[in-house]
């Protein structure tokens, strides 16, 4: 087989690209932490050149992307994307992304990491940092199962076929589970955490079925059985991706900065990048394949010569790779004085396909050189540098040399545990092991990551310094260098114990929202309405310029302090126009602006009709509440009503208004409907917030109100299935055990709490349902 070289080096995201798909010989897919899915398709075959469009633009990082296959209303199949807002988007690959998404799936409680599709378009699988994965049916969008037991982040799931679901994950273990979410098998044998899965080629010679590879650097292959058949090495660092090639070979790649192709075991071809990691991998079914990497550039390579880059492309290629720059840290202690020479280039072959070695160049410097068993010479891929800052030294912990070793102290008087941290390491992973050998809970794993994030001074070579608020454990901060100033010192205190989370203190909002979709909407249905014979309630132009200015001080004013403007003011009054006169099925939009105009404006918990009728009044007299069969209008109205507690104006609003909105949601409490039900309990967790507030806890109120939401939660937690909306409820509970005794003694002999904690902690397998379980029952024992 002739070796891969360059086609195409696609040059359009703006941070690092996590995830690729390859779906057809003229169809890129890519998604970034530049927050975009990017669909690239070749327009000419003779020197490749790629047409690139932005298919999807979410509000954070994008980690995961898979293709669906043709299925039935959907010839040209379906991107499946998700990432760090929880949310998976499935769309399809020619709509705008100002159009709204074929289906958002939500259901996940963190980071959405991993995605994959069963061939046959049947399912998609998804993985996330909640230890969850789960199993969505296309078509009908929803959560079809639930694949549970696993002790860590899920970060890797394979859909094998239509019955069997593959899933790796950080806690070392592999699992098979159905497609109906029934643990198969659990297969032991990873040393490290498990980051990627693959089929293995049907024609490949092992006769393994798939194949596993993370954190230890090694791929291993298996039959489904759990037996092991098989082990690969070669890459020297963290292995991130896994895709199998149509001529039955494997492909990987890794934090080692390279693309690795394997044939019958052996390591047949390594494509260093310059890059300091290559997130993703995966394969046309052509054979070409397409690379993701930290440099923010997607790479498509070949064996076709028809298909590769201009020779003149290829050599600055190349010549990229030999001038990229190699942390002295991810090649371990090097002693230049007792390197070879260059001379020992041209007297030594290499023993194997991508083995590197260290060379004292005659400048001083020293080169890394990559051998190619294709070209059977030696290949520059770098030049090690000492990163900024750092003194070169080690420290010695259990035999081990580290660059840092930190004293973390847990309680006064015991001695501190030590938290060994090389430069090399990925924070969240050194942060993970430090938590799991000292048995603390996981809830204290942003607190370590970040500690070193901090005390480390962390910045990518090359890059500016990160925030490490908004960092994530597979990003550009798994590569931590020393900083130019003085590290703080090496000293960190943690809680004696899981830090509390009762009672909560602050009030929850959902004010994220995709503005310009909305202002889409409001114009197509107002056109909609007009031609079909209610003009007489459709807007004016006045009143679309209106919402335009109100749309505009929304997109500045989503995430800022509640404010008071005449745009916002007279926006609520259109928007509650619409509620009141506009048919029900096109009132989805201004209920989703009254959501996000609740949380912005005083003005909409102080607005007032003619006759005098409040927002709850206006939503009341709309009828929203009570048509089941339109469960979103029901959802966006309670989180309308969540909203309102963003400002005092609307807390007094909620307070005043407690029984007709309790009475106005609570018909919903039994619903299926998993975003009603999390928006019901928000709201009721909002409640309880107030309600045990310094001052309203006295009030005589405040305790028949507790007990009237404290019927409710219980019987949500015992009735639904949904993990956030279990917390939630949860979290609310406890809260209002805060009142005092009479409730406490209510909730265990009136309303069963302890049988909904029960009921919670059945379902949900999650440590923080299991934490706050813990607490109520510390609260009422």
């Amino acid at each position: 087989m002739p070796d891969y070289k360059l086609a195409a080096s696609l040059e359009e995201h703006e941070d690092d690209v996590r995830g690729v798909a390859f779906p057809q010989p003229n169809l890129v897919l890519s998604a970034s932490r530049d927050a975009t899915v990017r669909v690239w398709k070749l327009i000419g075959e003779n020197l490749p050149h790629y047409d690139c469009s932005i298919s999807s633009h979410g509000s954070s990082f994008i980690n995961a992307v898979a293709y669906c296959p043709p299925i039935k209303g959907f010839a040209d199949g379906l991107i499946v994307s998700g990432g760090k807002d929880t949310v998976i988007e499935v769309r399809e690959p020619g709509r705008e992304p100002d159009q709204n998404a074929e289906a958002l799936l939500l259901g996940h409680a963190h980071n959405v990491c991993a995605l994959d599709v069963d061939p046959s378009g049947a399912y998609v699988v998804s993985g996330s940092w909640d230890s969850s994965a789960r199993v969505w049916r296309m078509g009908r969008w929803e959560c079809d199962a639930l694949l549970e037991g696993h002790q860590g982040s899920v970060w890797a799931v394979l859909a094998y076929d239509r019955d069997t679901i593959i899933t790796g994950c950080a806690d070392q273990i592999i699992r098979v589970f159905s497609s109906t979410g029934k643990l198969l098998n659990t297969i032991k044998g990873s040393t490290d955490v498990v980051r990627a899965l693959c089929r293995v080629p049907s024609n490949h010679p092992s006769r393994a079925e798939f194949a596993s590879a993370g954190n230890d650097g090694i791929i291993r292959l298996w039959k489904l059985g759990g037996k092991q058949i098989a082990e690969l090495h070669g890459h020297e660092n963290f292995i991130y991706s896994l895709a199998n090639l149509p001529s039955g070979e494997l492909a990987s790649s890794g934090e080692d900065r390279t693309v690795r192709i394997w044939s019958d075991g052996d390591c047949i071809q390594t494509i260093t990048h310059p890059a300091i990691s290559v997130w993703s991998v995966a394969a046309s079914p052509n054979g070409d394949i397409v690379t993701g990497a930290s440099d923010k550039k997607v790479r498509v390579f070949s064996r076709s010569q028809d298909r590769q880059a201009a020779l003149e492309v290829i050599q600055a290629f190349e010549e990229s790779v030999k001038s990229s720059a190699i942390p002295k840290q991810q090649v371990g202690d090097v002693q230049k004085e007792k390197l070879p020479g260059p001379d020992f280039l041209q007297q030594k072959s290499g023993t194997k396909e991508g083995q590197v070695i260290m060379i004292r160049e005659d400048n001083g410097s020293i080169g890394a050189y990559q051998w190619s068993r294709g070209a059977q010479s030696w290949m520059s891929v770098g030049t090690v540098v000492d990163a900024v800052g750092s003194s070169g030294k080690k420290t010695d912990y259990l035999g081990k040399d580290y660059d840092y070793v930190f004293d973390v102290d847990i309680e006064d008087g015991k001695p501190p545990l030590k938290l060994p941290y090389n430069l090399s390491q990925n924070p969240y992973e050194a942060a993970t092991k430090f938590i799991q050998d000292n048995e603390l809970p996981m809830t204290y794993l942003d607190q370590v990551a970040n500690f070193i994030t901090t005390n480390t001074q962390g910045a990518s070579l090359g890059q500016a310094s990160q925030d490490p608020a908004s960092s994530d454990p597979l990003g550009t901060e798994s590569r931590y260098r020393p900083g130019e100033s003085t590290a703080a010192p090496p000293t960190s205190s943690l809680p004696t114990s899981r830090p509390k989370v009762l009672p909560q203190t602050a009030y929850l909002s959902i004010k994220t929202a995709n503005l310009g979709t909305i202002r889409k909407k409001i114009g197509e249905l107002n056109e909609q309405m007009a031609n079909e014979g209610f003009r007489d309630v459709t807007l004016d132009p006045s009143q679309i310029a209106i919402i335009d200015a109100m749309i505009k001080s929304l997109e500045q004013r989503t995430a800022a302090t509640p404010t008071t403007d005449d745009a916002l003011k007279q926006g609520v009054n259109v928007v509650v126009h619409m509620i009141k006169t506009w048919p029900a099925s096109p009132q989805v939009p201004a209920l989703d602006l009254l959501r996000l105009l609740a949380a912005a404006t005083p003005d909409t918990a102080l607005y007032r009709s003619a006759d005098g009728n409040t927002i709850v009044d206006v939503l009341e007299e709309s009828k929203v509440f009570e048509d089941p069969d339109r469960p979103n209008h029901i959802m966006l109205a309670a989180r309308a009503f969540s909203n309102l507690f963003e400002t005092s104006q609307g807390q007094r609003l909620a307070d005043e208004s407690f029984g007709k909105t309790r009475s106005l949601v609570a018909a919903s409490k039994n619903s299926l409907n998993r975003n009603l039900i999390i928006a019901i309990t928000t709201l009721y967790l909002n409640y309880a917030v107030l309600l045990t507030s310094s001052s309203h806890s006295s009030q005589p109120e405040s305790m028949d109100r507790g007990q009237t939401l404290m019927d409710d939660l219980t019987g949500i937690i015992r009735s639904t299935t949904d993990s956030e909306a279990i917390y939630r409820g949860l979290v609310a509970a406890g809260t209002l055990l805060g009142l005092g005794e009479e409730l406490q003694l209510a909730a265990k002999e009136i309303y069963d709490l302890e049988g909904a904690l029960k009921k919670a902690e059945q379902t949900v397998k999650e440590p923080r349902v299991k934490g706050i379980v813990a607490e109520i029952r510390g609260l009422v024992d």
